[in-house]
C-alpha cells in the first residue's frame, strides 16, 4: 500500500496488496468479535417497555478485559454511579457501532477484491461514510493493538530487534498509523 490518495469531494482511494487486505480484516474483524463476546445480556422482566424497546439497560461495570475497557472507557473517571449509568445507556449502542463500522471496513475490501490468494491488487474506493468507518476502526484496532504490546503514549520506544517476539506486531501498529495518517491526509485536501 502506497497511502489514500482523495478520490472525490470526501471521499479516498487506496491499493492494497493482498496479505495488507486480509492483514486489516482480520484485525477488524478480531476487535469486532471481542467486542461482540463482551455484550452481557439483560433481563429486561418488569423492565418500562419503551426502555426495552429501545435497549437503553446494558451493563453498568466496566469489563474485565483490558482491551475492552481503552475501546470502552468510562464516560465519568471521578464519580461510579455516574459512569454506571452513563456505560449503562451507552455501551450497548458504542459496541455496536464499532461493529458496523468495523464490518464495513471488512465489506469495502471484499468489494475491492480482497482474495486467498495473492494475485492482484485490492482497490478500496470510499464515500464520505466509509472513510469514516476507516477512520474509526484503525483508531479501535490500534488502541487494541497499543493495550496488548503496552504502548500507553505516542512516544512508544520498542527493542527493534527481530528476535523480539512483539516485533512483527509493533510494526503492524506503526504500519496502520501510516495508513491512518495518508487516510486523514486524502481527506484533508
Amino acid at each position: 500500500m502506497k497511502r489514500f490518495k482523495s478520490r472525490r469531494r470526501e471521499g479516498a482511494y487506496a491499493v492494497f496488496e493482498q496479505s495488507e487486505a486480509r492483514l486489516v480484516a482480520n484485525l477488524a474483524a478480531q476487535v469486532a468479535e471481542l467486542l461482540g463476546e463482551g455484550t452481557p445480556d439483560v433481563d429486561r422482566a418488569g423492565q418500562d417497555p419503551l426502555e426495552a424497546m429501545l435497549k437503553l439497560d446494558g451493563p453498568v461495570n466496566e469489563p474485565d478485559d483490558p482491551v475492552l475497557q481503552r475501546l470502552l472507557p468510562p464516560g465519568y473517571r471521578d464519580d461510579d454511579e455516574a459512569a454506571a449509568d452513563f456505560r449503562r445507556f451507552t455501551e450497548r449502542g458504542l459496541r455496536e457501532a464499532k461493529i458496523t463500522n468495523a464490518r464495513l471496513v471488512i465489506a469495502s475490501l471484499r468489494d475491492g477484491g480482497m482474495a486467498d490468494d495473492d494475485d492482484d491488487s485490492v482497490e478500496v474506493d470510499l464515500d464520505a461514510a466509509g472513510v469514516q468507518a476507516w477512520l474509526r476502526t484503525l483508531t479501535d484496532v490500534r488502541l487494541a493493538l497499543a493495550t496488548r504490546l503496552g504502548i500507553d503514549d505516542d512516544e512508544h520506544r520498542w527493542d527493534r530487534d527481530p528476535d523480539n517476539p512483539a516485533a512483527a506486531m509493533h510494526d503492524v501498529y506503526d504500519w496502520l498509523g501510516f495508513v491512518q495518517e495518508t487516510l486523514v491526509h486524502a481527506i484533508d485536501r
